[in-house]
């Protein structure tokens, strides 16, 4: 069925603990406040409320945190599908910022689209929610390269 999303089966059962696990020793979501909501296999949520430290000059989320959480949204979705020993690191992504990203709190969506052994696509999707309404105010694509043997530094 075209347009369907796919299925995946995630290399390591423990996938959603050990997702947790690394976002946690994430320092850069930890500094904007961001929490990981939602992890299914080739999938990640994450969201992020609004505070003045996060906005541009018109009172908007700058678009670096957009950005910044769209990429950890994707990287985090390739991340759900890899084996238990196995790093993630992004090698470019796209963001298209499509609606001033205004509002009380930002979601953005990692899904992804084709998991290989060494190389991920990934798209993700951000909405920005303000007075019970959601707007899509981004979108992109991703790589994301797995890696072996690299240890997660822990702080």
């Amino acid at each position: 069925m075209a347009g369907a999303s796919p299925t995946f089966e995630p290399a390591d059962r423990d996938f959603e603990r050990r997702t947790r696990e690394s976002f946690a020793r994430q320092g850069a979501m930890a500094h904007l406040g961001a929490e990981l909501v939602t992890v299914k296999p080739g999938f990640v949520e994450i969201a992020a409320a609004f505070r003045p430290e996060l906005s541009q000059q018109h009172g908007f989320f700058h678009a670096g945190i957009v950005a910044t959480v769209a990429d950890s949204a994707g990287g985090y979705a390739a991340y759900t599908l890899f084996p238990a020993e196995a790093g993630v690191l992004t090698i470019e992504f796209k963001l298209n910022l499509m609606a001033p990203a205004d509002g009380e709190r930002i979601a953005a969506a990692g899904h992804v689209v084709r998991s290989g052994r060494t190389i991920t696509v990934a798209r993700f999707d951000v909405h920005v929610e303000k007075g019970g309404r959601r707007t899509h105010c981004a979108t992109g694509l991703q790589t994301i390269m797995r890696i072996e043997g690299r240890a997660a530094v822990r702080g």
